[in-house]
């Protein structure tokens, strides 16, 4: 399809017969023009000064949360992914946080990746440039909006956004806050918009208005990502699903294997990093699982979903079905496969990884190498927890999402994910 044209964008009649979805996809495509002119240090002072207006309206951001969450209980939703919806001052302290970090982050626009003459003397340069529009479909976590239009206003980008109906007030105060401030920063306000209706007939022609977005991020489960992926016409980043394993080898500390799967399952376990899978060695399967349930029991209660072996040492654990392998649960429940050797590890976890984060619990350099080679995942870890799979830690700022395919990016997605390139060419006058 081709780009909307000056003349469809002010026809009184066509404005007239616009639907949201072509409303506001011409408002973002319009403003992703201005967005990408702004220079490094507005930019920079925008989103500092967005940080400060973060903080002042705590009590009006905790208000309109406070909607989602009662919804929230009314319908019944789990604490845990409650928990994924609640908005506080330190969680607005912290995406505020995140925000003065991208600002202080080096900006990749205009960056030069590579300058030669070539043989017919033409001098050719490859520079980062935006994307373009971007849009941004999510569910549950409010600071997703900050998150995503953060980085993609530093990477000279307009953002659509689509929320899940669960966050909608949370979603709408935020987009408010920032556009306040665009407008006060005389920049165009349409370098954000929000699809304000959730239905899922809205969400699908926002995944075919490829008039108007550049590329499609989707976060969330896998039932939305699978819908995105059959439905969109736009080009598609996948973020979000995370079903992660930990494998403890047979020479792991096991103090050491304990401490890092509690923490991988029972920290946070609504997010996507959290371990959904732990794997272990049969000959330290009867020293190993007793103690961890044991242990992991102090800090929360876990069902264990298990093969054969570890039920006969587990007081608790229940039988796992194929599907449990393959689960991204996001709740207190953790699958358990015991294997005899290393390369059954990989290959059962090949098979039912999202291909997010991996880890491995070893004191064998070599099983330690081999793991990491072979696994076919975005982060794969040895001796830690799957939870440090994040934009922050890995030194990006704030993340738009972990993307778990490969064409693009690949894992936690920065400013740099958020850019394209393209080459300048100067000449003398040549021809071919």
């Amino acid at each position: 399809m081709g780009q909307p044209s000056e003349a469809e964008i002010d026809t009184p009649q066509r404005k007239k017969d616009k639907t949201m979805i072509e409303e506001l996809g011409l408002k973002v495509k319009k403003a992703s023009k201005e967005v990408a002119k702004l220079a490094t240090a507005d930019k920079n002072v925008f989103l500092q000064n967005l940080a400060d207006s973060l903080i002042e309206n705590t009590d009006r951001i905790i208000s309109e949360n406070e909607k989602d969450l009662a919804n929230a209980l009314e319908h019944g939703i789990s604490e845990i992914m409650v928990d994924r919806l609640r908005l506080n001052a330190q969680r607005i302290s912290d995406m505020a946080t995140g925000l003065r970090q991208v600002a202080e982050l080096p900006d990749p626009i205009g960056q030069v990746l590579q300058g030669f003459t070539n043989l017919d003397g033409l001098k050719i340069l490859q520079k980062r440039v935006p994307l373009g529009t971007v849009g941004m479909i999510f569910e549950s976590r409010p600071n997703v909006t900050i998150d995503a239009f953060s980085l993609c206003f530093k990477t000279g980008n307009s953002v659509l956004l689509r929320g899940g109906s669960d966050a909608i007030y949370s979603n709408m105060v935020l987009v408010e806050i920032i556009k306040e401030n665009l407008l006060s920063a005389k920049i165009t306000d349409g370098a954000v918009e929000l699809l304000s209706d959730t239905s899922h007939a809205e969400a699908e022609k926002m995944m075919q208005a490829d008039k108007f977005l550049d590329v499609l991020i989707t976060r969330g489960s896998a039932r939305l990502i699978n819908r995105v992926k059959e439905k969109a016409t736009v080009p598609v980043i996948e973020t979000g699903v995370g079903n992660c394993t930990i494998f403890v080898d047979e020479s792991a500390d096991l103090e050491m294997a304990t401490k890092i799967v509690i923490n991988a399952k029972t920290q946070r376990p609504s997010v996507c990093n959290a371990a959904e899978s732990l794997v272990v060695h049969a000959k330290i399967a009867d020293e190993f699982l007793p103690k961890l349930e044991n242990e992991i029991n102090k800090v929360h209660e876990i069902e264990f979903r298990a093969d054969e072996r570890p039920l006969k040492v587990l007081s608790a654990g229940i039988p796992a079905t194929d599907d449990d392998f393959g689960t991204e649960f996001l709740d207190y429940i953790l699958s358990v496969k015991t294997v005899d050797n290393l390369d059954e590890a990989i290959e059962h976890i090949n098979a039912y990884s999202s291909r997010h984060s991996e880890s491995i619990v070893t004191h064998d350099y070599f099983n330690a190498q081999k793991f990491q080679d072979e696994i076919d995942a975005a982060a794969v870890y040895v001796n830690a927890s799957t939870r440090f799979t994040d934009g922050f830690v890995f030194g990006l700022g704030a993340e738009i999402g972990i993307s778990t395919q490969k064409l693009h990016a690949r894992g936690p997605m920065g400013l740099e994910a958020l850019t394209s390139t393209k080459y300048l060419i100067d000449g003398t006058g040549q021809i071919r």
